[in-house]
């Protein structure tokens, strides 16, 4: 069991690293870079050439990062019955998840679209200049804010992750199932609920103790 907890974790933590540093490496290394190449009409291809050899490898992370939140999710769902507040993060969680990959599939496909626009002059990767078509600078004007959407995203999601381990600590795991329990008692029709939260609460002993935590 801690075996397998160890191993969700390290794909969960490994994935969304590389998915965050990626995307922030690129909006500023990349882009940064290709902006600088003297032939305006060069700096797409070369910026576009550099994420497309990106891609694969931040699909695999993403991937990574997804089988282990889920992994997680299985692991710690007897806590997250008992523990209060451990449910709402992970809803939050969840929701930044879906927003990062929803702007991460959408920033890939106006990148795609970028690739296919040949060798137009821009100013800059995500900045247009006199000389780009409407349909590219369109794109561009989209991924300027994109860039900057998806490090922000995943760069929550390593907070909320961190906050989350904090609620794993056994002060705050006997705090939140206190919580939970009075939070049950002191609800109208609820009080015939005690049964259920002591088995939820000795449920997370067994699970805390088998993976060795």
């Amino acid at each position: 069991m801690s075996d397998s907890h160890t191993a969700l974790r390290s794909m969960h933590d490994l994935g969304l690293a590389a998915w965050f540093g990626g995307s922030l490496m690129g909006a500023f290394g990349v882009n940064g870079a290709a902006a600088r190449v003297g032939d305006s009409t060069q700096r797409l291809p070369v910026a576009s050439t550099g994420w497309a050899l990106w891609t694969p490898v931040n699909a695999a992370a993403i991937g990574a990062h997804l089988a282990g939140a889920v992994g997680e999710l299985v692991t710690e769902s007897p806590r997250m019955a008992a523990q209060r507040g451990v449910g709402r993060m992970s809803t939050v969680k969840t929701a930044l998840t879906v927003g990062a990959l929803a702007v991460t599939g959408y920033s890939r496909m106006l990148g795609r679209r970028l690739e296919r626009a040949g060798m137009p002059s821009v100013e800059g990767i995500t900045e247009p200049n006199q000389q780009t078509p409407p349909q590219v600078a369109s794109c561009q004007r989209q991924l300027r804010m994109l860039q900057w959407a998806i490090p922000a995203l995943t760069g929550a999601l390593i907070v909320v992750t961190a906050y989350m381990g904090e609620q794993q600590k056994p002060g705050q795991v006997l705090r939140g199932m206190l919580g939970r329990a009075n939070g049950l008692m002191h609800v109208p029709g609820m009080a015939g609920k005690g049964a259920t939260g002591v088995a939820a609460m000795k449920a997370v002993r067994r699970n805390m103790a088998m993976s060795g935590r």
